[in-house]
């Protein structure tokens, strides 16, 4: 892997991994305690009609997606308060007529040849500096985010109810926070691709909320755990020549399984030590 990083590429895929590990780890801790995975994936794969609305009128793909997906996210989350009972089917049609926009658009955009590869795998090989800033800029935006909020996202994530009546802006919060992850897909498409997007932002935190217990010691963990994931599946897609971005995910479900087999022993010989 040290050779590797004699590679100007590989030192920006590195530096591009670790920073969207970050990003990951605190908003995915969010995502996972506050219920809104599924409006999260809506997020990343309605985010794909904005890349094709993008190229077909001649823009940075990268902002045609960052607008559509921070239009859709308030969409979403309009729809999750005032439509509770039909907040899923709702997200679900959003999020099937994103993909399908984005590439009827895409076929429609006269003389370009979209990779469609690199978007719905990602391509953290191919992130240029440019990148690099923006996710610096946008992890620096989510920590002081939460640094100021934390109290305020601590009791909006575990006592909603209680949050408002004491005078908590909770859906100020909420909007913020889903317009935050709209940003942050953006970001972590360029590594994982839209369709692994959740992925990333899920399994660290979800492994990381069964070993502590306080909301700021699980954003910790399941950064380093990010981290840990992004690192290795690197290292595993350039000794074997595989896909990087599908590669971090394997290594990433690799992680949540043996969480759970070491529940599963660990379960056991609690009981065993009682019988």
């Amino acid at each position: 892997m040290w050779e590797a990083l004699e590679l100007e590429f590989m030192r920006n895929a590195l530096v591009a991994g670790l920073l969207v590990s970050l990003v990951c780890g605190v908003l995915g801790t969010l995502v996972v305690v506050n219920r809104i995975v599924f409006i999260s994936g809506g997020i990343a794969h309605a985010a794909y009609g904005g890349i094709g609305l993008a190229l077909y009128f001649g823009v940075s793909p990268a902002l045609g997606a960052t607008l559509f997906s921070v239009a859709i996210s308030m969409v979403m989350g309009v729809t999750s308060i005032k439509s509770k009972e039909r907040a899923d089917a709702i997200i679900g049609v959003m999020w099937a007529l994103g993909m399908a926009l984005g590439i009827i658009f895409t076929e429609l955009t006269p003389g370009y040849n979209v990779d469609l590869m690199s978007y719905l795998f990602g391509s953290i090989l191919s992130v240029p500096g440019s990148d690099i800033w923006y996710m610096l800029c946008l992890n620096l935006i989510v920590l002081l985010f939460v640094f100021y909020f934390y109290k305020e996202l601590v009791a909006m994530s575990y006592d909603e109810e209680f949050s408002f009546v004491v005078g908590i802006p909770v859906r100020a919060l909420y909007f913020a926070l889903l317009g935050l992850i709209s940003l942050s897909v953006v970001m972590i498409i360029r590594v994982v691709g839209l369709i692994l997007v959740i992925a990333l932002l899920t399994i660290p935190p979800f492994i990381a909320e069964k070993y502590t217990g306080s909301l700021s010691k699980m954003m910790v963990l399941a950064v380093l755990l990010s981290m840990m994931f992004t690192v290795a599946g690197l290292w595993v897609s350039y000794q074997f020549n595989l896909a990087s971005g599908a590669t971090i995910i394997m290594v990433a479900g690799f992680g949540f399984f043996l969480s759970l087999g070491i529940d599963a022993v660990a379960a056991r010989w609690r009981r065993e030590v009682k019988a």
